[in-house]
């Protein structure tokens, strides 16, 4: 892994290109430990999370490594995380506060296409494939690609990529909604700039509480969701910034949030 904090945002990228960014338990124990730290400091308010070089996001499980795993007789793994490196993994951490953009370049298949769906967020080079390969293999999406899959296309189509393993191109993706924007890869770095300034400009425990909210409700009937008392948003409601955001207003000035 490579991480590096820069201005209110954490930058974490997936650094094995020599294997299309596929995660290994090692990159699991690592991405723990980042996700622990960002989630724990206040100074952060967005990730942009990536893979190293221009081919790939992630191609999903090492699965040489997972071979050589079943070949010394370890554990089968099944839907979660529950008991390996790295638990909860980002697509379990559903408590996960900070906004996440996920930046695409090329494969996120598997287990990257998992993590991409985790994401709040998410910027696709036009050359970027996704694909859920894991029937083709023997396994199931375990990391929440079968559930995010068919919450997020219409059930018909994603049970069709799901069966399938087929991939789906960036304009495929971004057509049902499962990307936000696709652009050239030479604009990719722009765009997601352009979407971490934009992110910047609000405040940050709106955006928490925000986040909170819509994840936790979206199963949820309208009343019980308007009756329902979300962390985030009892800190946003005693908050500076909750003041400070109409002050700012009245005095026609820019706000200045300290997350307080």
């Amino acid at each position: 892994m490579r991480f590096e904090k820069r201005a209110h945002v954490a930058y974490v990228t997936l650094d094995r290109p020599e294997v299309l960014n596929a995660m290994d338990l090692r990159m699991h124990e690592e991405l723990g430990v980042i996700w622990d730290e960002v989630e724990a400091d206040d100074d952060v308010r967005i990730v942009v999370l990536t893979g190293a070089g221009d081919r790939a996001f992630s191609a999903g499980q090492d699965l040489r490594e997972r071979a050589e795993l079943n070949r010394l007789g370890a554990q089968p793994t099944t839907f979660g995380s529950r008991g390996q490196p790295g638990s909860p993994r980002l697509t379990e951490r559903f408590n996960f506060s900070k906004p996440v953009v996920a930046r695409v370049n090329g494969y996120a298949l598997g287990g990257g296409f998992e993590l991409a769906l985790a994401c709040d967020i998410i910027v696709a080079a036009d050359h970027a494939v996704f694909a859920l390969p894991e029937v083709l293999l023997g396994l199931v999406p375990g990391a929440g690609g079968a559930f995010r899959l068919s919450r997020q296309l219409p059930l018909k189509a994603a049970m069709g990529y799901l069966l399938t393993g087929r991939r789906m191109t960036a304009h495929v993706a971004f057509h049902f909604g499962l990307v936000n924007e696709v652009v050239p890869a030479d604009r990719l770095d722009r765009c997601v700039a352009d979407w971490v300034d934009a992110l910047l400009r609000g405040a940050p425990l709106a955006m928490r509480a925000i986040k909170e909210a819509v994840l936790r409700s979206v199963d949820m009937p309208m009343e019980q969701a308007f009756a329902t008392r979300f962390e985030w948003e009892q800190r946003r409601m005693y908050s500076r910034d909750a003041v400070e955001g109409p002050q700012a207003f009245a005095e026609n000035r820019d706000p200045v949030w300290d997350g307080r």
